[in-house]
């Protein structure tokens, strides 16, 4: 299994522009929030749980695992955010259907054109995912991980995934047109 570092300078690699990473901070928390919307449904209650066990619950448990094997405390605050989700969701997937249907699809949909807007427009680059399926796992991990690097959070590792990929930058779309005199 991968190191946290490596998981993350593998991802960071497809995000280096500033502009990328900002849509990212919209778009994958919409997706996650969309994934626990939709999987909330069906739920199972068991009178030994306070709280009605769904697909939602198997998914956060298993990310959460990997995610506490890559580095406890940032699995810890991955998981706080995935369980905010799940109670958002929770309450989603219990209202009507076309509620839930409505919020579930729309946030995904909305979400994921936040990621491709960034990717096409910005970072002008694939997205990791498409190279590599567990970067569907690390999206959540990284947009955390770049918050706390903002508040001086571990400059060791910020440092370790610069040093392969280089620092996070802003790349013009266009290039830029030349001055007039």
């Amino acid at each position: 299994m991968r190191t946290l570092t490596e998981q993350l300078t593998q991802y960071a690699a497809y995000h280096r522009d500033r502009r990328n990473i900002a849509t990212h901070f919209v778009g994958i928390p919409m997706i996650v929030l969309a994934v626990a919307v939709l999987l909330s449904r069906p739920a199972w209650s068991f009178s030994a749980l306070p709280f009605p066990l769904s697909p939602a619950w198997l998914l956060l448990v298993v990310t959460t695992l990997y995610y506490l094997a890559l580095d406890v405390p940032l699995g810890i605050m991955t998981a706080l955010a995935f369980a905010l989700c799940l109670v958002v969701g929770q309450w989603l997937a219990a209202q009507s259907t076309l509620t839930w249907l409505l919020a579930g699809v729309g946030l995904f949909v909305v979400g994921w054109v936040f990621q491709f807007v960034g990717h096409v427009a910005y970072e002008h680059r694939k997205p990791a995912f498409v190279d590599d399926l567990i970067g569907l796992a690390i999206g959540p991990l990284f947009v955390l991980a770049e918050a706390l690097f903002a508040f001086r959070w571990r400059p060791a590792l910020r440092e370790a995934i610069e040093a392969q990929v280089g620092a996070t930058r802003i790349n013009p779309a266009v290039p830029a047109a030349p001055q007039r005199r």
